[in-house]
């Protein structure tokens, strides 16, 4: 079972990426203080993401499809486990 909870967290992993990297190219096109400012400062790609909702919306929730594939692979490798055995 572990080996399948590793493989939705590897997936889950590349699948935030694609929606971190739509993310970053949402903002860079917007301006380079944007794409800088979401690049290095958390605070700055909240505000992008609420002031740029239409534009990074798909971005959002593919990032956010990635993290739930990483939960559940998570927990599926952690129940596959067998501590003091």
């Amino acid at each position: 079972m572990s080996m399948v909870g590793l493989a939705l967290t590897i997936c889950g992993l590349i699948v935030a990426l694609v929606g971190l990297v739509q993310f970053l190219v949402a903002a860079f096109r917007e301006g380079i203080g944007w794409g800088l400012g979401v690049l290095f400062l958390a605070p700055v790609g909240l505000v992008f993401l609420v002031r740029n909702w239409q534009e990074t919306k798909k971005s959002f929730f593919v990032q956010l499809g990635g993290l739930a594939l990483i939960v559940v692979g998570s927990l599926l490798t952690g129940m596959g486990a067998n501590p003091g055995h």
